[in-house]
């Protein structure tokens, strides 16, 4: 599979785009990531190179290069050679290629931004891993019992089985939830009848159920294991156990008897039941922190590590990216950048320490370097920067502190980084460790906001999990800790400004909301008086008074 950068970033099976064959094969290594986590990243990709904007793709200056050099990065750690990459701007250099620029890009712009024949796009049904061509998605791969779609949504479909091994392990994965089999034949007419509402309940069902097909002319193992005479059956199966079975091609019944065990098997939570406009909507959106500092007089800061080739390269690529296209600011070596991050955390002190940390802050604003450092080995250069922070424990300085903070709610850029940054104890601890601190210091507003804000895109995360009806990301031990720092911070009373009190109000709502009953976040929310802690201030900003009392409703 090819993927390229013309119209969007577009695939096509290797040799078919307009470039044809290639001159020349390099290797430049292997990638040992999951397949669901290269399209991911490789969907945060179509956000720098974009087909909506008409001057995205520049011959010259922000080309396929580019985006084989950024995704080379992200899979190998090594980019592609700068001869390669710096070739169209050495010809732009020259007073020969200004002069021809014009006609070049008149000539080659209706070849670079063509869509890719037909015949050259890879079929959804081979389930190889592919990219829509110039689209915001990457459909037809098989992702954890799921079809992507165009829209990037993870459609659930139906499981084809033939062996009793394969079905014994997918009943299995749904002990804690349900099951359907579908025991159907290839010369069955009527089967054929409900095949259409059989997928559709399995889109519908999304990862609440796991729905089986079984083609008994095939299985005949399985036939003859559950006893099936007669063909449509259809068993159901509640927490590991047989709920329900019955024959005919009846759809209505099929419909009424799936939804039915999928409303026993997940029993909506009370909070479902509550008009909470905000808590139940999706925060998809984080906060981040992009602002940019004066560059010259941070770098200076530095002293002599001002001229160091990491710095240089962060500043050139910091700069660049301040440009209407972010595709115009190619990537610095990332593992270059990342040895010097490492080795300032362990060795400056504070005061020196502070510069850099504001310019990683500012490169992870990027996806693409956010992407890279979220799949890292260990995360080693995020943690060790988390780690050299938290160790100062209270003799770390406020500018540090909050750099740090900020650059946390800059890891949420990608979505590949927050899976890690909660279910991962190594990273959340200390984390939750620097944040709840944040929160409660008496003299910096703006470090308690930056502290609230990563809160909030912790808290907001795990709530997608929860709409989503997947299982919490954040262990309860971390939203029990994270939710105590919360509350104490809401009742303290000196009162905090608005942007401050909307990000805690945010964050406790969404920990908050769909909570498990009769869980240990609940229990401290009654230990701690959470109600009484938020109508206390309910009344402080009149544009927050609505989210108070939603909060109200869901801590009480």
């Amino acid at each position: 599979m090819e993927y390229f950068f013309g119209a969007g970033v577009q695939t096509s099976y290797p040799g078919s785009t307009h470039h044809g064959r290639p001159m020349e094969v390099m290797p430049l290594g292997t990638t040992n990531l999951p397949i669901e986590i290269i399209l991911e990243y490789l969907e945060s990709l179509k956000a720098v190179y974009t087909s909506e904007d008409a001057k995205s793709y520049d011959l010259f200056l922000h080309n396929c290069n580019n985006f084989t050099n950024d995704f080379s990065m992200f899979l190998v750690g090594t980019g592609i050679p700068d001869r390669i990459t710096s070739l169209p701007r050495d010809v732009l250099n020259t007073p020969f290629g200004q002069m021809l620029k014009p006609q070049l890009e008149s000539a080659m712009r209706g070849v670079t931004q063509a869509p890719v024949a037909p015949r050259a796009i890879p079929q959804q049904n081979t389930f190889t891993p592919m990219t829509s061509n110039g689209a915001s998605a990457t459909p037809g791969v098989k992702v954890n019992g799921g079809l992507i779609e165009s829209n990037g949504h993870i459609r659930h479909v139906v499981h084809n089985v033939t062996k009793l091994q394969e079905l014994e392990s997918l009943l299995s994965s749904a002990e804690n939830s349900c099951a359907i089999i579908f025991f159907t034949s290839s010369t069955c007419a009527p089967c054929k009848i409900v095949y259409p509402a059989y997928d559709e309940l399995a889109a519908e069902a999304g990862s609440k159920a796991i729905l089986i097909k079984v083609d008994t002319n095939q299985a005949y193992e399985i036939a003859s294991k559950y006893r099936i005479r007669a063909t449509p059956t259809f068993m159901t199966f509640l927490r590991g156990e047989m709920e329900n079975e019955w024959s005919g091609a009846n759809g209505s019944q099929l419909r009424g008897n799936v939804r039915m065990l999928i409303q026993m098997a997940h029993p909506p939570h009370p909070h479902s039941q509550l008009k909470l406009p905000t808590l139940q909507r999706l925060h998809e959106k984080p906060v981040t922190c992009a602002k940019i500092p004066p560059l010259e007089k941070l770098i200076a800061r530095l002293g002599p590590l001002q001229n160091d080739p990491a710095v240089t390269a962060l500043k050139t690529f910091i700069t660049a990216r301040q440009s209407s296209i972010p595709a115009d600011s190619p990537l610095p070596s990332l593992p270059k950048i990342s040895s010097f991050l490492l080795n300032s955390a362990q060795t400056l002190d504070p005061p020196s320490l502070f510069p850099i940390m504001d310019l990683f802050r500012l490169a992870l604003v990027d996806p693409r370097i956010s992407g890279y450092f979220a799949e890292e080995p260990s995360h080693t250069t995020v943690l060790g920067c988390l780690s050299s922070v938290t160790a100062l424990g209270e003799e770390c300085p406020y500018p540090l502190r909050i750099v740090t903070l900020q650059l946390a709610s800059n890891l949420f850029t990608t979505p590949l980084f927050p899976p890690h940054l909660l279910s991962d104890p190594t990273l959340s601890t200390p984390l939750i460790q620097l944040l709840t601190s944040a929160l409660l210091d008496p003299t910096h507003p703006p470090l308690r906001v930056s502290a609230a804000s990563v809160a909030y895109n912790m808290a907001a995360f795990n709530h997608l999990q929860r709409l989503q009806s997947k299982p919490d990301l954040l262990p309860e031990s971390a939203q029990v800790e994270l939710m105590a720092g919360l509350l104490e911070a809401l009742g303290r009373e000196e009162r905090g400004g608005k942007d401050e009190l909307r990000g805690l109000l945010l964050a406790a709502g969404l920990l908050a909301y769909s909570s498990p009953r009769g869980g240990e976040l609940m229990d401290l929310c009654e230990a701690l008086g959470a109600r009484g802690v938020v109508e206390g201030i309910q009344g402080q900003f009149d544009e927050l008074t609505a989210l108070a009392k939603e909060v109200v409703m869901v801590v009480s």
